[in-house]
């Protein structure tokens, strides 16, 4: 045993320059990443300013038993799972269709552009697309306009409950499908070329080549991509539904993260219960990756970790 110790030292000692590059990494990570955890204590504490996190009272589990007793945080409960649920369920395939149909195409260059046009989108702040979206579907707006000017009644879709849920869906694929297609595109072109001359010397198709050599050849990314999506079912999108949502259809997409806000910075925040609430999601957060990871490696075979 002790000499396995020696080895290890040893080891670390011929790598200390490598280490030494680590370093500020290290020095980093528990400054701004450890450092600052004890304000979990919040979550189990009354806070008082004056007092500050240490001398606070201790309430215990009190923060966490009123989250379920909150109507509006039980709500933001249910509506950040259904609307995760809707994510993992529609926008989770698309990235994995993009970069299918781009690798299918004939043509390097045509590739590129395609690649291009779906990627950028990406490089837009949340901001900027819900001004652009605010303009064209308000009811003065260049959708209704064109529908008028066809003889059709006007559509309110900022306020329609299911037409913005549904556009929360919509928008998140056209501008994060480029961006998360790249990591799919990168895994098929490591799957070795032969095996697709082989299978077209067989007499496979193109459906078959795809079914049999490209999904299964990017099945380990999906695989971790899934386990990582599923890991952050709590989060939901909170600067997608912060800058596009409205007083009329708050209700329906408030999620726990813009409820965290909500609270944090009212105009008398109770920083217990909304340390309680985050705690609490990434919680569930971790529980759900757990979850995935065995599931998925039980069926598959594929874990991001053992």
């Amino acid at each position: 045993m002790k000499n396995k110790k020696k080895s290890i030292w040893m080891e670390m000692w011929h790598s200390r320059y490598i280490y030494l590059m680590l370093l500020p990494f290290f020095v980093w990570l528990i400054i701004f990443h450890y450092g600052p955890m004890y304000g979990i204590l919040l979550a189990f504490k009354k806070y008082n300013a004056r007092r500050g996190i240490w001398g606070s009272d201790w309430v215990g589990l009190d923060n966490f038993r009123r989250i379920f007793i909150t109507p509006m945080a039980v709500s933001s409960i249910r509506n950040t799972v259904l609307i995760s649920l809707g994510r993992l369920i529609i926008q989770f395939p698309s990235p994995i269709v993009l970069a299918i149909l781009i690798n299918e195409m004939r043509g390097k260059r045509l590739k590129k552009v395609y690649q291009t046009i779906f990627t950028f989108p990406h490089f837009l702040s949340w901001v900027v697309v819900s001004a652009i979206l605010t303009n064209f579907l308000s009811l003065n707006g260049a959708i209704n306009s064109l529908l008028t000017w066809l003889g059709l009644d006007k559509v309110n879709f900022l306020t329609n409950r299911p037409l913005f849920v549904s556009m929360l869906f919509a928008t998140g694929i056209w501008k994060g499908i480029g961006w998360s297609a790249i990591i799919y595109m990168a895994a098929i072109a490591g799957i070795d070329p032969t095996l697709y001359d082989a299978a077209r010397v067989d007499g496979a198709t193109r459906w078959q080549q795809i079914w049999h050599i490209t999904l299964t050849g990017i099945r380990s990314t999906i695989a971790i991509v899934f386990i990582l999506d599923v890991g952050g079912l709590m989060n939901a999108g909170f600067d997608q539904i912060f800058n596009m949502r409205n007083a009329v259809v708050s209700s329906a997409v408030e999620i726990l993260d813009t409820y965290v806000y909500g609270i944090t910075f009212a105009a008398s925040p109770n920083y217990g219960f909304a340390t309680a609430v985050g705690l609490f999601k990434s919680v569930i957060n971790f529980a759900l990756l757990m979850l995935a990871n065995q599931t998925v490696g039980w069926l598959t075979g594929e874990k991001l970790y053992r």
